[in-house]
């Protein structure tokens, strides 16, 4: 069919035009087995290039050394304000 001459033909051509689309796709993206998941190997073997790695140090530095500039006096400071 390629010039419909009214409009039940044009429709069946269009019908006939989306199942012939959608059949191409399917064929260009099926895998046919091929693609599977990774096993625990190849995934613990990927490198991720930019991720950050949060560990015991961080959170360490996050619980401590992060905030020291807050402490502004001393204890011995303190206690000569409270004096005064």
């Amino acid at each position: 069919m390629s010039n419909p001459t009214n409009m039940k033909e044009l429709c069946l051509y269009a019908k006939q035009a989306q199942q012939n689309r959608a059949r191409v796709h399917r064929l260009k993206h099926a895998h046919d087995g091929r693609c599977s998941g990774l096993t625990d190997a190849e995934y613990t073997r990927v490198q991720i290039i930019g991720k950050k790695s949060y560990s015991a140090k961080a959170r360490k530095f996050t619980h401590n050394r992060m905030w020291q500039h807050q402490s502004r006096y001393s204890v011995k400071q303190l206690i000569e304000i409270v004096k005064t």
